[in-house]
């Protein structure tokens, strides 16, 4: 019976132990559960981080695309290398990028800070070497978008204030001459005042839109002989012209951002805007390569103001089908040509087909001459001008149809012309340089460009499509006297951003007449809360 008792009284105690032990592991209060909490201040898709007023989206985007007639650039297929239409070019193209976009917002007393960024990969197919024949896939870390706003203010790499035709919005290809920097932005510093009923104002610091800029002397001042055209990139010589392919080629030191201003409405009818920008035209020397003296001491021109104005229209059109609209802007410009020519290459546009070929200088300003023989010019400028139209159908909410087109046209006044000539080997002799030299009759460096296109798109979903857009472009280039351009021993090429004809083109005559292009290209897209 004792032992009975004992058994059951220690059972008792150890019970009494376990359950002691298991309460003294219980919290004595659960400590609260952080959720994520929707964030509906700034629309679909923004989430509070927890533990702060900040609102923020991640969201993204993923394209596949295929072209024929691309030249191996998606958007430089005339400036970025030569589009030489022959048994080398690269016919087909490929193209995949992928991007994450994180757009964070929170209030503050002056209104809602905004600070977003996009970034990611793209590849592209790129010509290789001569006889370019084979291409090399490029893979490209991208960051096209990375920008604060807040109380009207923009700081960061966004879209340009000048833009406002959306070539974007109505064809997958950028080669045309336009303004528009929506895919690769512009590093600003802008302001934009809201006056209410849908006008506002904008004025902005922007990073400056250069092409490159001719210069000519006579290396016979300096104890050399014959015609040179230089850039800041080395020396041409015999004749030779720039047919380069970086930007700001010729340019002196930046030293002053473009301007940029604007006055918009945005209504329910559409929107219009008029705008422009000034832009400094600045060089190096009229000699960089004297053989006895310092290029200092050559003496320089006189900066100048480059400038550009633009007016756009968009019209809603619900009466022919909802969703429809039209859209156009025109662009007018003196040594500021990348306010038309944005998205057209770096150099030169340069199309052959056989042995002719159509070859537009551009440049945005030409001068020449020596302070040392009374032959300096001062900087030319250029004078361009363009428009671009659009008109987006809707046959049903899913599938759209868009007709583009458009029209420039590059001019150089009467002493650039006969710079150019000169360089060309059709002036008036390689002694006469600067304000010296004389186009001969025939030879005409202005030039033009148009194209029209369309392109079909199908909405599967809200946030998927595929489409297919067709294109034609033509070129009307240069002239000259004898109707042919080359010839003679060309000094470097399109590779050294230097030479008449590409590297590897050779340097034989060719004929100039005008050339043309088809080219197409098939897109799959996807967003992902964009």
């Amino acid at each position: 019976m004792k032992m009975v008792k004992s058994l059951l009284l220690g059972s008792a105690a150890g019970l009494v132990a376990v359950a002691g032990a298991q309460a003294a592991d219980l919290p004595v209060k659960a400590k609260p559960v952080q959720y994520v909490k929707i964030c509906s201040l700034y629309g679909v898709g923004f989430y509070y981080i927890p533990g702060t007023d900040m609102c923020i989206k991640i969201g993204g985007w993923v394209r596949a695309e295929y072209g024929w007639g691309m030249n191996g650039s998606s958007t430089q297929g005339y400036g970025n290398n030569p589009f030489l239409n022959n048994r080398n070019t690269p016919g087909s193209w490929w193209r995949i990028r992928g991007y994450i976009t994180a757009d964070a917002r929170n209030q503050t007393d002056y209104g809602t800070v905004r600070s977003y960024i996009a970034i990611g990969i793209s590849t592209d197919e790129a010509p290789g070497a001569f006889p370019f024949g084979n291409t090399a896939e490029l893979q490209t870390f991208n960051a096209n978008r990375a920008f604060i706003q807040w109380a009207g203010f923009t700081f960061g790499r966004a879209q340009s204030f000048y833009d406002f035709f959306a070539g974007a919005a109505v064809s997958y290809f950028g080669f045309y001459p336009q303004s528009d920097t929506g895919d690769a932005g512009k590093d600003i510093l802008g302001y934009t005042a809201q006056f209410g009923n849908g006008w506002s104002a904008s004025l902005a610091a922007e990073q400056p839109r250069r092409t490159q800029i001719v210069g000519q002397f006579t290396a016979a001042t300096f104890g050399g002989a014959g015609i040179t055209a230089f850039t800041t990139a080395g020396t041409l010589s015999n004749g030779s012209i720039i047919g380069g392919t970086v930007n700001g080629l010729g340019y002196g030191g930046w030293n002053a951002p473009d301007v940029v201003a604007n006055l918009r409405v945005d209504q329910a009818w559409g929107s219009a805007m008029i705008g422009g920008a000034y832009h400094q035209v600045n060089t190096t020397y009229y000699n960089t390569v004297a053989s006895f003296l310092t290029p200092e001491a050559s003496g320089n021109p006189s900066d100048k103001a480059g400038w550009a104005a633009m007016a756009g229209l968009r019209i809603n059109t619900p009466y022919i089908g909802t969703g429809d609209y039209f859209q156009a802007q025109v662009n007018y410009t003196q040594g500021a040509l990348r306010y038309i020519f944005q998205n057209s290459g770096s150099g030169s546009p340069f199309l052959q087909d056989g042995q002719s070929l159509a070859f537009g200088i551009m440049s945005d300003a030409v001068y020449g001459g020596s302070i040392l023989t009374g032959t300096a010019t001062s900087l030319n400028l250029t004078t361009a001008w363009n428009v671009n139209a659009s008109y987006e159908h809707f046959w049903t909410p899913a599938w759209r149809t868009s007709l583009y087109g458009g029209y420039a046209a590059v001019t150089y006044n009467g002493q650039a012309n006969a710079i150019l000539c000169s360089l060309q080997g059709f002036g008036n002799g390689v002694a006469n340089v600067g304000n010296l030299a004389v186009a001969q009759p025939g030879c005409d460096n202005n030039w033009n460009w148009w194209w029209v296109g369309t392109r079909t798109q199908w909405n599967v979903t809200k946030d998927f499509y595929m489409g297919l857009d067709v294109a034609y472009t033509k070129i009307s280039g240069l002239s000259t006297p004898t109707g042919f351009l080359g010839g003679g021993a060309v000094s470097g090429g399109f590779g050294s951003n230097v030479g008449l004809f590409p590297a590897g083109t050779n340097s034989g005559l060719r004929a100039l007449d005008d050339q043309d292009n088809w080219q197409f290209r098939f897109r799959v897209h996807r967003d992902f809360y964009p």
